[in-house]
């Protein structure tokens, strides 16, 4: 008479288990009854991707980074994009200067740095795209934020490619011409109409290119080349900026501390969102970069590397911008806005440098470039990544389509750089902080026992418990204020367009 036996649960997953007829022949497959087994699995599914064998069940042929260094500067290149390089000093001298920059640190360290750790949590956990990332520790009911992490990635690079562009095109000018005095009368040509398409496509095209190319031989490869080179570049800047006769008005304007600008809604909101995109979070790139690691990575460590490294750049960026405009008698139009100031003010004061300034603004457009790319291609991974994972495309097909339609949809930012502030301030006061939110709420309250995640690889660490306490009270309470003025300040703005037209 047969007789039945379970196998255990191996790394086959449900095929381990199925049962197997034994026999004076031997054993065999057999499907009697093999449902009862489907559905104990079903109501009860493994939650752990880890295999018996130490591997990952859910990402067998998953790409992983060919070394830690890869992956943090990687995500460090995410982080570092045109927010540093302008937004973060701009935003320091108008607001209070070391007042601002204590502000935006605590909001780092409280708020950013969470959130961030539990971005790297959830992705190397789950080794899956944030969609399925959210389904996998919280059922499909958590799947709505995983498209809202994807939807802000493909609405911020629509927007931030055209910017970009503006950039690639700036260091052409750089290169092959150099500034002319005259150069802001002409920016208006550059930031609208068919010349800022024709920009954006060659920077979506460079963007492409390298996220089509893989985890290791696209974006590892490109971060491992092009962050070095952004430091030393930055950093050079820096050091010739300190040398020019008035520079000192530059770093008085940047850094005078002034407590009572920084105690306001707007200051607390403009820091809040500063830490938001600048670290790229809200939006899953750091969760799908996280999610090709191995359980070797320290995550705490590589946390704080990634945060300290994001500040220090945008820090280092300010040592460069003011003073080389105060140098050359171009205070008075530093405050315009962030923008104007960035491709009129200062190539202004390149045109001012003559030979010299040729050189300096070729290096700092050249740096604009560097960032804006590495960003653009975390943004692109997120969409890419969720194309792989949850339509079975192919890296390259992922890459191609995705790339297209978030071009198209960038055109109108293009021809219309109101409608550009407009999806602007969605991305930001909305999708990111929004995000965040949900994403602290579900890793504090929902995801079963994200310390157990987070120790794998940083055994030793005592400091977790505060790590959870900051998800579950303090970044909920202050992304809800933040998130709050947020709203005001977009309904505002398309009150604004849609009234003028």
């Amino acid at each position: 008479m047969a007789t039945w036996s379970r196998s255990r649960i191996s790394s086959d997953g449900l095929i381990g288990a199925l049962p197997c007829r034994v026999s004076g022949s031997g054993a065999s497959p057999a499907m009697p009854r093999p449902a009862r087994y489907v559905r104990a699995w079903l109501r009860d599914p493994p939650r752990d991707p880890i295999s018996a064998g130490g591997r990952f069940m859910a990402s067998a042929n998953r790409e992983q980074w060919s070394s830690r260094r890869g992956f943090v500067l990687a995500a460090i290149g995410s982080a570092v994009g045109l927010g540093n390089m302008w937004r973060f000093s701009y935003l320091t001298a108008e607001n209070g200067g070391a007042a601002f920059v204590i502000l935006y640190l605590g909001i780092t360290l409280l708020v950013g740095l969470p959130v961030l750790l539990a971005e790297l949590v959830l992705g190397r956990g789950s080794q899956q795209s944030p969609i399925r990332a959210l389904a996998h520790y919280g059922g499909d009911a958590w799947k709505p934020l995983g498209f809202v992490f994807v939807a802000a990635g493909f609405l911020i690079l629509s927007y931030y490619a055209v910017i970009a562009g503006w950039t690639v095109r700036y260091a052409g000018i750089a290169l092959f011409s150099g500034f002319d005095a005259d150069i802001a009368d002409h920016f208006g040509e550059v930031a609208t109409g068919f010349d800022a398409v024709l920009y954006q496509l060659l920077f979506m095209a460079g963007t492409i290119w390298v996220v089509a190319g893989g985890v290791r031989a696209g974006i590892e490869r490109t971060a491992m080349v092009l962050m070095p080179l952004l430091f030393l570049i930055v950093c050079g800047l820096a050091i010739h900026a300190a040398t020019l006769d008035g520079s000192e008005g530059g770093y008085r304007y940047y850094l005078e501390t002034d407590f009572s600008k920084v105690l306001t809604p707007g200051v607390i909101k403009d820091a809040a969102g500063q830490a938001f995109f600048s670290l790229s979070l809200g939006m899953g790139a750091m969760l799908t970069f996280a999610s090709y690691l191995s359980r070797e990575n320290h995550l705490p460590n590589e946390s704080v590397l990634i945060v300290s490294a994001d500040v220090g750049i945008a820090f280092i960026a300010g040592l460069v911008v003011f003073p080389m405009i105060f140098a050359l008698g171009l205070s008075d139009t530093v405050k315009e806005s962030t923008l104007g100031a960035l491709f009129i003010t200062l190539p202004q004061a390149f045109a001012e440098m003559g030979s010299v300034g040729r050189v300096v603004g070729l290096l700092f457009f050249a740096s604009l470039v560097v960032g804006a790319l590495t960003s653009a291609i975390s943004l692109l991974e997120v969409v890419v990544a969720s194309a792989i994972d949850g339509l079975g495309w192919s890296r390259k097909r992922a890459a191609i389509v995705s790339g297209i339609a978030i071009t198209i949809l960038g055109i109108p930012s293009a021809f219309d750089t109101k409608i550009l502030g407009i999806v602007d301030s969605i991305a930001n006061n909305i999708f990111l902080l929004g995000g965040g939110l949900a994403l602290s709420i579900f890793v504090g309250w929902i995801m079963k026992d994200p310390i157990g995640e987070v120790q794998v690889g940083a055994e030793g660490v005592r400091w977790f418990s505060v790590w959870r306490f900051l998800l579950r009270f303090v970044c909920p309470a202050v992304l809800v204020f933040v998130l709050w003025f947020g709203l005001q300040d977009t309904a505002v703005a398309l009150q604004e367009l849609f009234g003028a037209s």
